[in-house]
């Protein structure tokens, strides 16, 4: 297994691309919970990652031929910082150490994390962000109410 680099600027590019709008090459999450961490996973799927076809991995065939990761959030936060196998992996990191491409999990509610961001724009120490449920393009970071936040700094990309 080797690692490869994270496209950072793929990602960001995919993710302005299809803000405001479906990639119709997949299924659109909107009205059976929500579309959000489906749109991240495909923005990480545009920065070169490798799809992990494990029951428990990161991987889009269908609607129904997927992982919990590819579309839910706390499974995506989970395999993102636990995987030492193919496909993308990440540490947690603080919101000022974060970068281009990298990924946020908001905690909207007192029960758990409901909510996937990519960063997608870095001015002034200001973080925007791209998202699906709520579509934004660029949105700052600071428009966001949550109970608490956590940063995904993407790592690398582990493939064959």
């Amino acid at each position: 297994m080797k690692t490869i680099e994270y496209d950072r600027e793929k990602a960001v590019l995919y993710a302005k691309k299809w803000a405001l709008g479906a990639n119709p090459n997949f299924y659109h999450f909107g009205g059976i919970g929500g579309d959000c961490t489906n749109f991240v996973s495909q923005c990480l799927l545009a920065g070169k990652a490798v799809m992990n076809y494990n029951p428990l991995g990161w991987f889009y065939k269908s609607l129904f031929d997927r992982s919990a990761s590819w579309s839910g959030v706390e499974f995506l936060q989970s395999f993102l910082l636990s995987n030492s196998s193919v496909g993308p992996f990440g540490r947690e990191e603080r919101l000022e150490n974060l970068e281009l491409g990298d990924i946020i999990f908001l905690r909207q509610n007192k029960f758990r994390f409901n909510h996937s961001l990519i960063i997608t724009k870095i001015e002034n120490g200001q973080i925007f962000v791209c998202a699906h449920s709520d579509d934004s393009l660029d949105r700052p970071l600071s428009s966001y109410n949550f109970i608490e936040m956590q940063g995904v700094h993407i790592e690398g990309i582990r493939t064959f």
